[in-house]
């Protein structure tokens, strides 16, 4: 369990909150409006309505105590700056801010963030993926160069086993799991064998997944 400061409570903030209360993470929540606060009070162990451009406001939430800060505000970039500045400044040991362009994203590193987050760079690029085939069922980009798919087994897959496909030696791709009526197994061996009705999630190069899976 970890302590998270999580400030900016919009769409965006709302489901960093939701999920960090799945994850059974202690979340302290910061909005300028009582609106936005009282939305996620069933989803946080505490909440305060406050300017987090204040750096008064800010050293009386204890920065220092959070495992880690969120800056999720996605209405006004220079209140979002200024704040994981001030973040930074006050000894947050990690800041995590919220991105909407690219050159956003480069200021913010350059002044207190230790991690930018850009969902409309990062939903664009799932989405490109996505819809190239009807295979894909997600997908998760590690760098530039390796990537983890979920995709339906292929046809001609069905009845086989993983040693007996062999794509490690011939593509270089590590099949991670195999998903099935909804249930992730990640207990896979040599002896595997897949079945319909099944996903699988492979790890490897884009250009050999996009080849061996045709895509």
């Amino acid at each position: 369990m970890k302590s998270i400061l999580l400030i900016g409570l919009g769409r965006f903030g709302r489901h960093i909150a939701m999920k960090l209360y799945d994850l059974n993470h202690q979340v302290m929540a910061v909005d300028v409006q009582e609106e936005r606060v009282n939305e996620v009070l069933p989803f946080v162990t505490n909440a305060q309505i406050g300017d987090s451009t204040s750096e008064e406001f800010l050293s009386s939430l204890g920065i220092r105590n959070f495992d880690a800060c969120i800056v999720a505000i996605g209405d006004n970039f220079q209140n979002s700056l200024e704040t994981a500045s001030l973040l930074k400044e006050l000894g947050a040991a990690k800041v995590i801010a919220r991105a909407s362009t690219g050159v956003q994203e480069k200021f913010l590193l350059r002044n207190g963030a230790d991690e930018v987050v850009y969902p409309e760079k990062q939903l664009a690029a799932w989405t490109a993926i996505r819809c190239t085939s009807e295979h894909i069922l997600d997908y998760i980009e590690l760098d530039g160069d390796y990537s983890i798919f979920e995709l339906s087994v292929p046809e001609n897959w069905i009845g086989r086993s993983i040693l007996q496909l062999d794509i490690r030696k011939k593509y270089g791709i590590n099949i991670l799991g195999v998903r099935e009526n909804g249930k992730l197994n990640l207990n896979v061996t040599a002896d595997t064998v897949f079945g319909e009705e099944e996903s699988i999630l492979v790890l490897g190069r884009q250009k050999a997944i996009h080849k061996c899976f045709h895509i």
